[in-house]
């Protein structure tokens, strides 16, 4: 259960590219058609450590670290989904990637499915990964924005180790090299100045102008499949039911004994889900 040390035969890169002005790392593993993993709010690359190597079997992963995220740069604005959504396709016309596979986990779900909205043409299709609090539950937001403060303006092991826990249905999931890979992010002064940026989106009056409705859900297109678990902190399985809805022909599969993370604890069964659901889709 470590994340450097099982990537250590694998061939990959771990590079920067200049996505519009913003310094944006980038690791990238495999051949064949592009997939690009996107990690949730306060999250970074190593969150799809598991999955790389399953995955790059069968596409060419490219994760990222999302705008404002890990190592990439921070503008000094608040971040909206527009602004993630902007950066990934930049982020794309930098690799020159024409059409990709999408797969996000929480945020990075939220930032897929308005990305295939509202810049049809390049996602071919999307698996959203516990895109969670769909219904804007204001406790699960209280939380989430207390808890990512919290570990990043007084980060400690203790801190950083409770807001990882947090994502888990089986605690034991947060290992040491999680918890010292996050530490290190957090205490970036770049980042301690940027946290409040990145959780904007926990404050209804900002976050209300993102919300799934179908007035925009309704624009995506392309076969869309939605991951959720049995032990999300942050939505039950019924709270899916409106999303699939408002997208058009969308599929919903559930993943059993996980919580915000299954693409963390349930590696090799969340991998099968994204192949076997993208492996679906002809290839022009």
């Amino acid at each position: 259960m470590t994340i450097w040390t099982d990537l250590a035969d694998l061939e990959f890169k771990n590079y920067y590219v200049d996505a519009n002005g913003i310094k944006t790392r980038v690791l990238e593993a495999g051949t064949g058609e592009p997939l690009i993993l996107l990690h949730g709010t306060g999250g970074h690359i190593e969150a799809h450590a598991r999955n790389i190597r399953g995955l790059s079997e069968h596409f060419r992963v490219i994760c990222i670290d999302m705008l404002g995220h890990g190592y990439t740069e921070k503008p000094d604005h608040p971040y909206g989904i527009d602004s993630y959504s902007d950066h990934l396709l930049w982020v794309i016309q930098a690799l020159d990637l024409k059409e990709v596979y999408l797969s996000g986990e929480s945020l990075g779900g939220w930032v897929a499915a308005w990305f295939a909205a509202h810049h049809p043409g390049i996602a071919k299709a999307l698996v959203l990964n516990t895109p969670g609090n769909v219904n804007n539950k204001a406790e699960v937001m209280k939380k989430l924005k207390e808890s990512t403060v919290k570990a990043v303006l007084e980060a400690n092991y203790e801190n950083v180790k409770t807001r990882l826990e947090w994502l888990m249905y089986d605690k034991s999931q947060v290992t040491d090299e999680l918890i010292e890979a996050r530490y290190k992010i957090y205490t970036q002064p770049s980042y301690q100045e940027a946290v409040h940026h990145i959780v904007a989106l926990q404050d209804i009056e900002y976050r209300q102008n993102y919300s799934w409705d179908p007035s925009w859900c309704e624009k995506i297109d392309v076969p869309t499949l939605l991951a959720w678990t049995d032990h999300d902190p942050t939505s039950t399985v019924e709270e899916a039911k409106p999303i699939q809805e408002m997208i058009p022909g969308s599929e919903l599969t559930v993943i059993n004994d996980a919580g915000h993370w299954p693409q963390w604890e349930k590696a090799e069964e969340f991998n099968k889900v994204i192949i076997d659901f993208f492996s679906k889709i002809p290839v022009k």
